[in-house]
């Protein structure tokens, strides 16, 4: 089982990214998606859940701090999740990660239980310049 993030850089405020979480080992379209920032300075104990997708009620949650600027989707023929960010702001900055959870559970539940999560990728930073 892997999962790769990328699409992380250096961007001004205001602007976008677009990250991709490609997996391998399982097919992602049997299971729950999320994605969590490490701010910098933070350890990995402190991973916050900003979007998180739900298999179980096919739906998806955001964190109040992202509403509206940041969107969560996956292509299954790819699986791949893709996080689509606009607006960033430097608040935004740290590394990202994809993590899936084998239990099935709320979209919400996966955001805010990051120990919930059974694998993780290596990470993809992002630094959002003011």
């Amino acid at each position: 089982v892997q999962l790769v993030e990328s699409g992380g850089g250096l961007v001004q405020s205001g602007g976008s990214l677009t990250l991709s979480c490609v997996v391998s080992g399982f097919s992602l379209e049997r299971y729950s998606v999320g994605w969590f920032r490490q701010a910098p300075g933070n350890s990995g104990d402190e991973r916050e859940g900003v979007s998180c997708y739900s298999k179980r009620d096919n739906e998806s949650y955001y964190v109040d701090s992202v509403k509206g600027r940041f969107t969560i989707s996956r292509d299954n023929a790819r699986n791949t999740a893709f996080l689509q960010m606009n607006n960033l702001k430097p608040e935004d900055s740290g590394v990202y990660y994809c993590a899936v959870p084998t239990t099935h559970t709320s979209a919400r539940a996966v955001c805010t239980v990051p120990r919930g999560m059974d694998y993780w990728g290596e990470g993809t930073p992002v630094t959002v310049s003011s």
